[in-house]
């Protein structure tokens, strides 16, 4: 294995001062162009690697962020990450991803496991067991550690934090209303994700649309459970509903309702109109495509990296109060929906 060189080393090759490699390398302004790449192309050739280690001692800071994120299959986080991602490499920090798997113990563990100086602050989106639990303790802990906590999407109300969310209920109050435009009289609600803080503001902003045009709620057409079993079990009674429009509030209760009205010779959209809650490449992909709210992930995660960078570069100075920050959704026509 290539030796690697130090700091001493290279000043010593090149009769300069530790202290000019070491500004040279850390592009410092102090330091002239020609010098600078002349220290940066001989640490390249003696294969200079800085000690990150002591770096971070000297500042006390970590230059990473810690990402813990509920499920990594499904898109939207997916692409919350890529805008996290790209703001924090943009403003030179690294990234440290967990996956929570919906689980409490693992969010803990990964908390835990980063809060020994590996990162300088968390931006997460609670775990569904976390939510159903209302299980706040660990995130409380790691603010008072001096460990700031950026929240996107699935929330608590219980921790004082920076927050990124969308306006859940607003939009879907402007989805059912879109489909009361189209005509239709009897919109159902599809959910598989009753337990979370985000399905029950969609669920709410339904209600609104449809008390807001004195349109009663009809309850054989709400199929709300945070089981996806139940759900698969019991959507074909919804259909028994002379249902002529759906609003779901995930992914999979969106592609099941679109499978049934397939499968048993439905027209969509002239006799069933479907909007979305979401908008991953198989929203495009499907045959109808699928009308869905677009949720702006990328906007999410760059904002929420801003937050937390933000915050963390403003220690020593007024910290910041607490915000949070709302982005606007988008209702993408496509197949699924009638034109107005």
């Amino acid at each position: 294995m290539k030796q690697k060189a130090t700091l001493k080393q290279i000043a010593k090759e090149l009769n300069v001062s530790v202290s000019t490699v070491s500004k040279a390398l850390s592009n410092s302004p102090e330091i002239s162009e020609p010098t600078k790449i002349r220290v940066q192309e001989f640490a390249k050739l003696k294969n200079y690697k800085p000690n990150n280690v002591a770096v971070n001692l000297k500042s006390q800071r970590s230059k990473t962020i810690g990402v813990i994120i509920p499920n990594i299959l499904n898109p939207f986080f997916a692409k919350v990450f890529s805008g996290i991602e790209m703001t924090a490499n943009a403003r030179g920090y690294n990234v440290i991803t967990c996956i929570s798997n919906e689980s409490l113990e693992k969010e803990m563990h990964a908390m835990d496991m980063l809060s020994n100086g590996t990162i300088d602050g968390f931006i997460l989106s609670v775990s569904e067991e976390t939510q159903i639990q209302q299980e706040f303790k660990h995130f409380k802990e790691a603010i008072s550690d001096d460990l700031p906590i950026v929240m996107f999407d699935r929330i608590s109300d219980d921790v004082n934090c920076d927050k990124v969310i969308v306006d859940d209920f607003d939009s879907a109050v402007h989805a059912v209303n879109h489909l009361i435009k189209l005509n239709c009289k009897n919109i159902a609600l599809l959910s598989t994700i009753d337990n979370l803080s985000v399905g029950e503001l969609r669920a709410d902003g339904y209600k609104k649309a449809l008390s807001d045009n004195s349109i009663a709620i009809n309850e054989d057409l709400i199929l709300c459970t945070d089981s996806i079993e139940t759900f698969d079990a019991t959507l074909p009674s919804i259909f028994a509903n002379n249902v002529d429009a759906i609003f779901a509030l995930d992914e999979h209760a969106s592609v099941m309702a679109m499978k049934h009205a397939i499968k048993h010779g439905i027209k969509i959209p002239d006799e069933l109109n479907i909007i979305g809650f979401a908008d991953g490449v198989w929203s495009r992909r499907l045959t109808p495509s699928l009308s869905t709210i677009s949720q702006h992930g990328p906007e999410i995660g760059a904002s929420a990296a801003e937050m937390l960078i933000d915050r963390l570069e403003a220690k020593g100075e007024e910290a910041p109060t607490y915000t949070t920050k709302v982005i606007k959704t988008e209702l993408r026509q496509r197949e699924s929906t009638r034109k107005l």
